[in-house]
């Protein structure tokens, strides 16, 4: 059966099929994640190419994950920012997962992955993606990185989940958004309190960035 087949087979399962899949994702999710001491995720644009700034960062910054700290370095398991970061894991021998999403249009894994867990839905897969971690590094990207940077910023807010590190690396990429943060949404409408401007950190330094991780809980 291929991908396309596979995606018009989700989208007419029955809702009690649908259910189960679901369940299925959520239970094989957590039982393989708990397999994994400490991890830090990363996410970010799948477009970014080899010779990007970006994409270097982001594999220099998997290698001293995995090499310094012997974190597992987990991303959604295809090319760009995740790609990077899985190579920076795998050259430094260490631990290096993907949490990969079936599409119609198949988005290939990227060939650095250690392990890999695939999905059909993305919210339970995003889910994977957060839980347990003990930092998490966002690199530029588009809709669905800012997708998952404020459904977490959310989520911590809310106390949803304890709070982690949040590290929004490229300080060019995010000083906008920051921007937008301090002075239209908290300065101008009120619609975050001021600590909520506390619950992410924009950095390119690699030292802060590993002190960070170092320093966070791990978690339960």
């Amino acid at each position: 059966m291929n991908e396309n087949t596979k995606a018009i087979t989700i989208e007419h399962m029955s809702e009690k099929e649908r259910l189960l899949s679901i369940h299925k994702e959520f239970e094989d999710g957590f039982k393989y994640i708990h397999s994994y001491k400490k991890s830090v995720t990363f996410f970010g644009s799948a477009r970014f190419k080899p010779d990007d700034v970006y994409y270097k960062k982001a594999e220099h910054i998997g290698y001293r994950v995995a090499k310094e700290l012997e974190y597992v370095v987990v991303t959604g398991g295809g090319p760009g920012i995740m790609e990077a970061a899985n190579k920076g894991a795998h050259d430094a021998g260490g631990q290096s997962i993907g949490f990969t999403i079936k599409l119609p249009h198949e988005q290939k894994d990227n060939p650095y992955l250690t392990g890999k867990l695939d999905f059909d839905f993305f919210f339970s897969r995003k889910t994977m993606m957060w839980f347990a971690a003990e930092a998490y590094l966002f690199f530029p990207g588009g809709f669905g990185t800012f997708d998952e940077l404020f459904e977490v910023l959310t989520l911590v807010q809310t106390g949803k989940i304890e709070k982690v590190p949040i590290i929004l690396v490229g300080e060019e990429y995010w000083k906008p958004l920051n921007t937008l943060i301090q002075e239209d949404m908290l300065a101008h409408h009120y619609t975050i309190s001021a600590e909520d401007t506390n619950l992410y950190t924009i950095t390119d330094d690699e030292d802060k960035i590993l002190e960070i991780i170092k320093n966070a809980p791990v978690r339960n």
